[in-house]
């Protein structure tokens, strides 16, 4: 099904009346999720993880969907995402009680190139990944970063719309060895620790000659690369940093055979560091049996309580028969 749905155009699908360089408002629908593993009722912990709930989104708006890159302000509320199509979507979540229950206010935008023009070919256009490197998702700037044309690219954010980009962050000469579909996919500013403020930047599938999965540390200096251990052949799909200079690392895997599989490690602070391979703790490892589909994106915030919130977005590939549009959420403890 995940292979057919890359063959499906969304304008065979849905249909959008925006002209292509607008920014305009879109109707989103939302279905509560209410238990993360099938089967388990009321089931709400998951070793250090506790489901807070869940929503199914859709929109009749044929842009809607790919979202592969999320923000989320402090708040929880309010938040911005990429899709591999280049567009843009913020809106903001309401809740019941804990649980995420809908969508509002959304609107959708192309996201442009230097030239102030919305990107119009899929090499240029495919973003994989949202970080927000200063500011707020109203006024600030956020870091895209694109695959298949590699590269990590500044774009301001003014009044919650993302604008004409800056400029580019440097990539490493590694970075080369990049393939077309497995660029850069997960990004995060660090928010701790000795490397507080610097990117740190993973390629889905990039390894280094002991076969660990690699990484790096930029803006601080030299890029200094990172390791992580190979765990299963999961490849890299998003990254959202804690308070501490930690790190939650968003995984996938994809076999005809078993379909698709998440996994969300934590990288503690301590062993964020370059000449050291990083194994992690594994929060979560989930595969058909539970709520997810393509799983690309991870954000934290920290709820009014103290309560450290996970939020974790799918990719449908535009395809709303044979994917969904998921938002989950859970407390680590």
């Amino acid at each position: 099904a995940l292979l057919a749905a890359t063959a499906l155009p969304a304008a065979a699908q849905r249909k959008s009346d925006a002209a292509p360089d607008k920014v305009t408002p879109v109707t989103v629908s939302a279905r509560s999720i209410e238990s993360f593993q099938r089967g388990l009722g009321d089931t709400k912990r998951f070793g250090r993880l506790e489901f807070r709930g869940g929503l199914v989104m859709t929109s009749p708006d044929a842009r809607f969907g790919g979202f592969s890159g999320f923000v989320i302000a402090p708040d929880g509320r309010r938040f911005t995402a990429v899709s591999d199509e280049g567009n843009w979507l913020s809106g903001e979540i309401t809740y019941a009680g804990k649980a995420p229950s809908g969508i509002t206010n959304a609107r959708m935008g192309p996201l442009l190139a230097l030239n102030g023009r919305p990107l119009s070919r899929k090499r240029d256009a495919d973003a994989e990944e949202l970080a927000l490197l200063s500011g707020t998702l109203s006024h600030g700037v956020a870091l895209v970063a694109f695959e298949r044309n590699h590269r990590l690219v500044r774009y301001p954010i003014v009044n919650g719309a993302l604008g004409r980009p800056t400029g580019l962050i440097g990539l490493p000469p590694d970075s080369k060895r990049m393939t077309s579909n497995s660029g850069i996919e997960a990004v995060t500013v660090l928010r701790g620790g000795p490397f507080k403020d610097a990117i740190l930047a993973f390629a889905e599938e990039l390894k280094d000659a002991d076969g660990h999965q690699i990484g790096w540390l930029l803006g601080k200096g030299a890029p200094k690369q990172i390791a992580i251990k190979e765990i299963g052949g999961f490849a890299f799909a998003g990254a959202a940093a804690l308070e501490d200079g930690s790190v939650l690392l968003l995984e996938r895997r994809f076999r005809i055979t078993e379909g698709v599989k998440m996994r969300l490690r934590y990288l503690p602070v301590a062993e964020l560091k370059p000449g050291h391979v990083i194994e992690g703790e594994t929060l979560v490892s989930s595969d058909m049996s539970y709520e997810i589909d393509n799983m690309e994106a991870v954000a934290v915030h920290t709820a009014a309580s103290g309560e450290t919130v996970v939020t974790i977005v799918s990719d449908d590939n535009l395809n709303r028969f044979l994917q969904r549009n998921l938002l989950l959420q859970f407390t680590l403890h």
